[in-house]
């Protein structure tokens, strides 16, 4: 993120608001859909239990815009391919996700554990064998077709694939371009725009690819879409593809995480206002649960499964118990989101 001050653009804190945001309303879904505490309740809260059970999973399409739209800010800031070595540039992608992730999944696997001895419900994993975490450190589970050790690590494997697809894209359009900047922005614009709307009229139509990059790449690539019309000269016809892309895609097949990721897109590629009010507190509120979403994202599901144990064998199903127990697995999520965000 770019450093607060006075001059910070509206760019850098809507993004860090809508993580911010983005990664609650996913705690909070998990919290809502998973047992048992959220059962105990269920009967006092139905219709919220129900709708955060349903849809704010959908705020995890926030996460793939801006992924695309901050991928594309540190490969393409001027429209081409910045790192001479694409391999440079998955190792280092590999070297901010993986050791977060590791850490998490380690959490996962001693969290089921302590939850096993202490009550039996569906939301935990079973004991994870060998070839189980092996697929998962290498982030291949979905596509090998293995069970997962905690909820929302399937993102983690799916963000690493559109970041190589784009990746992919990149190269070839340099190459294609034979040197001409101009050439090779063009051939990546086409590249994105196609996978663009392959995944938005194919792919994500189809349950069966929801293991695979181009499944999401709808909305991924809204995202690099909207940081090249945010930084062009000509914004119109970018602007343009995003909107009768998004229409279109909506027409033949109504799908809410489609219109949010458009409403998302749109939002970060068209400027709101030239400065801020000076509001610190807010900016840096804002940019503080940003900074800690990833590891929030990571360590909430073991959290719950820790408070939820600890919940249900003390207090069974006691409702304010169990309320009680829903916030302080919220709260402390956000703690460990925090000392997962320090690591080095």
């Amino acid at each position: 993120m770019l450093p607060i001050g006075d001059t910070l653009k509206t760019r850098s804190v809507l993004i860090d608001a809508l993580k911010a945001v983005a990664s609650q309303f996913i705690v909070l879904h998990h919290l809502a859909f998973y047992g048992p505490m959220s059962d105990a309740i269920r009967e006092y809260a139905p219709e919220t239990l129900a709708w955060f059970s349903r849809n704010a999973r959908v705020a995890v399409q926030v996460f793939l815009v801006t992924g695309g739209y901050l991928a594309a800010r540190a490969l393409v800031p001027g429209g081409e391919l910045k790192l001479v070595s694409p391999l440079q540039a998955l190792k280092n992608r590999a070297l901010r996700l993986v050791p977060p992730y590791a850490v998490a999944l380690a959490l996962a696997i001693v969290a089921a554990a302590f939850a096993r001895h202490l009550m039996t419900n569906d939301s935990i994993p079973a004991p994870p064998t060998i070839p189980q975490v092996l697929a998962h450190i290498f982030l291949l589970q979905g596509i090998l077709g293995v069970d997962s050790l905690s909820a929302g690590v399937w993102y983690i494997a799916i963000d690493f694939q559109l970041f190589v697809l784009f990746l992919g894209m990149l190269k070839a359009s340099r190459a294609l371009g034979k040197g001409d900047t101009q050439q090779a922005r063009a051939w990546g614009d086409l590249f994105v725009a196609t996978g663009v709307l392959a995944s938005l009229f194919y792919f994500n139509r189809d349950p069966a690819f929801d293991d695979w990059a181009p499944y999401f790449f709808g909305a991924y690539g809204f995202g690099i879409l909207a940081f090249r019309v945010r930084h062009s000269e000509r914004k119109a016809p970018g602007l343009a593809f995003l909107v009768f892309a998004s229409i279109l895609a909506l027409g033949v097949d109504f799908r809410s995480r489609i219109a949010l990721a458009s409403v998302t897109a749109f939002a970060l590629s068209t400027p709101v206002c030239r400065r801020l009010p000076e509001n610190l507190r807010v900016i840096r509120l804002l940019r503080f649960f940003s900074k800690l979403s990833y590891g929030v994202f990571l360590t909430h599901f073991p959290v719950m499964l820790v408070v939820g144990a600890v919940v249900t064998h003390f207090f069974q199903k006691d409702p304010g118990a169990n309320a009680v127990g829903i916030l302080s697995a919220w709260l402390v999520s956000i703690a460990t989101g925090y000392a997962l965000s320090r690591m080095p």
